[in-house]
């Protein structure tokens, strides 16, 4: 099982910003696509960002152009820069890890951003 180890999170004012880490325990390239979802109170769980291998990037439309992911495949890890963050960013993060028929994901981590 691959396991997926997140960092980063925190509080931060609106208008701030904050890098979710992810560490995956095997290499990237053997990933067809890793992302990132939230999961705010209340809520159900809500997709982010992926990116593939090749680093073709995806992002939901409440995220584009604030959020950036990127990925350095020495370090097998996976990054999430968030900026001008708004109260309705606030939620737990998980980083996920898609292989050919499973997905793996991350503890998660709270972000905050008061309103």
């Amino acid at each position: 099982q691959v396991q997926l180890v997140e960092s980063g999170g925190g509080l931060v004012q609106a208008g701030g910003s904050l890098r979710l880490s992810c560490t995956i325990s095997i290499s990237m390239f053997r990933l067809i696509a890793m992302g990132w979802y939230r999961q705010a109170p209340g809520n159900q769980r809500e997709w982010v960002t992926t990116i593939t291998p090749r680093g073709v990037t995806n992002y939901s439309n409440s995220v584009k152009g604030r959020f950036t992911i990127s990925r350095d495949n020495a370090k097998n890890t996976m990054y999430l820069q968030m900026n001008s963050l708004k109260p309705e960013d606030t939620a737990v993060y998980y980083c996920y890890a898609d292989r050919i028929g499973s997905r793996d994901w991350g503890q998660g981590t709270q972000v905050t951003v008061p309103s």
